[in-house]
Order: structure tokens, then C-alpha cells, then sequence
């Protein structure tokens, strides 16, 4: 009997590879008309809402928010200093995160009784508490006792708050670096530190990627949590802004419309950042 006739080839030679059938790929005009679909289906239910109450939409008033001439000087409008506001904080978040995740990571996983203990104290007290309640400790607590403005404040709560979710992505990226990665380090005298530096981090950070993308995502959403201390952030300066005009609907509309645009750029630029380290690789 010939090996071609019940898939085993000759003596020596590899088997022959099994062909799958190739999947459609869908076309993405397909996924374009759905979310086409849906966005018109969404605006047509916030419409139908907003004449069942007798709404009037005054879109015209919102521009001068943004940006307004005086005396051909330009001005920017509320929501712009509040943007403004709500991308520094952010950034002071973000870089506070990582480090206070990434720090916290390695105390959890060390030798250290005393780093381990603290660690896991930080984990347990934070990621089981509400973040709210942890805002008004700050502010009412430690605030005073540091002596720091409502900003600052805002961005210790969210930095200890978020930090715990970051140590939890980073403890998970660098386990799954092959041990014997470690093992390698360790013969060729690295200490601790050059191992993470050298060998482990750049294999763990393009597993972190995606999920420390997400978390960075979140944090910008949580961010709009400070409004409640008064700090002016794009979420405050809508409220003010609110309490002007009464223009709720375009307003909170505008808003979110912002927050959408910081978020799914990011989510981009990550992307971005996730293909070019594969292809480096």
C-alpha cells in the first residue's frame, strides 16, 4: 500500500501537512454598516427621549466653550481648561501607576517578609474599599496632614487606587516569563536587578500591553471622580457649565464625546506601540 493513501508518507520523509480551508476574511465594510447601525439607532432613541420631553437642542451656544475671540485675542472656553486639566492629571496618574504597580509587583513576589506583608496589606485595603470613600479619606485625611492642594490630592487617591490593579498585571507579566530566562541570568552573575532590567521586563512588557492599555483607559474614566473635591476637570467644568445654561443634553454629550476621543486615541497609540514591538521582535 502507497503512503499516499492513508496520509503517511515514506520511511524518513515528514507526513504530509493536513490543508485547512482558508476563512473568509469578513469585509470590513460589513463591520463599518453595523456600527453605522447602531449609531444611528442610538442617536434616533436619544432623540425620541429628548422630544418626549419636549426638549429644545441649542447646539449653537456649545462652540463658544471650546474657544471664543475677544477683541482678536483667543480665548479658550471652559471646556478646553478643563480638558487641559483632566490630560495633566492623567499624566501624573499614569507615571505614578506604573511605578507604584510595578514597585509594588516586586515586594510581592521578593524574599522580604516585611515588603511581601506591606504589599499585600496595600492590595487587600485598597482594591476592597470603595474608591469614593478613599477620595473623601484623602481629601479630609491625608490632605491636611501633607499639606497638598485638591489636584494633588486627586492624583494619590487615583495612583493608590490603580496601582493595585497595575501590580496585579505586572506580577502576572513577569511570572510568565520562562523560568528558565531566570536561571540563564543567574549563570552569567546578573544580579536582581539586572535580571529584571536586562532580561525579564523587556519580555514581560509586551505581554502587559493589553491589559495595562485597559487599565490606563479606566484610570482616565475614574479620573472624573475628582469633580466631587472640586477640582476643575473636564467633568466639573461641564457641571459649571451646566449650572450656566442649562444646556444638560449637548453638554454631557460633549463631554463624553471628549473622554471617547482621549480614550480610543490611546487605545490607538498602544496598538501602535504593541505591532511595532512584535515586528521588532
Amino acid at each position: 500500500m502507497r503512503g499516499g493513501s492513508n496520509g503517511i508518507g515514506k520511511p524518513g520523509e515528514p507526513p504530509p501537512r493536513k490543508s485547512t480551508p482558508l476563512l473568509g476574511r469578513r469585509s470590513p465594510l460589513i463591520d463599518l454598516g453595523q456600527f453605522a447601525l447602531f449609531g444611528a439607532f442610538f442617536i434616533w432613541l436619544i432623540l425620541r427621549g429628548a422630544d418626549s420631553l419636549e426638549y429644545n437642542w441649542q447646539w449653537y451656544r456649545v462652540p463658544p466653550f471650546f474657544y471664543r475671540v475677544v477683541d482678536g485675542d483667543l480665548i479658550w472656553g471652559e471646556l478646553i481648561v478643563g480638558l487641559g486639566v483632566t490630560l495633566e492629571l492623567a499624566a501624573w496618574c499614569i507615571v505614578f501607576t506604573l511605578l507604584t504597580g510595578l514597585v509594588t509587583a516586586i515586594l510581592r513576589m521578593s524574599d522580604s517578609l516585611i515588603g511581601h506583608a506591606l504589599a499585600t496589606t496595600y492590595l487587600e485595603v485598597i482594591r476592597n474599599t470603595p474608591l469614593l470613600v478613599q477620595l473623601y479619606l484623602f481629601y479630609f485625611v491625608f490632605s491636611p496632614i501633607l499639606g497638598i492642594d485638591r489636584f494633588w490630592t486627586g492624583v494619590l487617591c487615583l495612583t493608590a487606587y490603580e496601582g493595585t490593579f497595575v501590580a496585579e498585571i505586572v506580577r502576572a507579566g513577569i511570572l510568565s516569563v520562562d523560568k528558565g530566562q531566570w536561571e540563564a541570568s543567574d549563570s552569567i552573575g546578573l544580579s536582581r536587578r539586572d535580571s529584571y532590567r536586562y532580561v525579564v521586563l523587556p519580555q514581560a512588557i509586551p505581554l502587559m500591553l493589553p491589559p495595562l492599555t485597559g487599565q490606563i483607559v479606566n484610570l482616565i474614566k475614574h479620573s472624573a471622580i475628582v469633580s466631587v473635591i472640586a477640582v476643575a476637570d473636564l467633568t466639573t467644568q461641564g457641571r459649571n457649565v451646566i449650572s450656566d445654561t442649562f444646556l444638560s443634553f449637548e453638554i454631557w454629550f460633549t463631554v463624553a464625546a471628549m473622554y471617547l476621543v482621549i480614550t480610543v486615541s490611546l487605545s490607538s497609540f498602544v496598538t501602535y506601540l504593541e505591532h511595532k514591538v512584535k515586528v521588532e521582535s
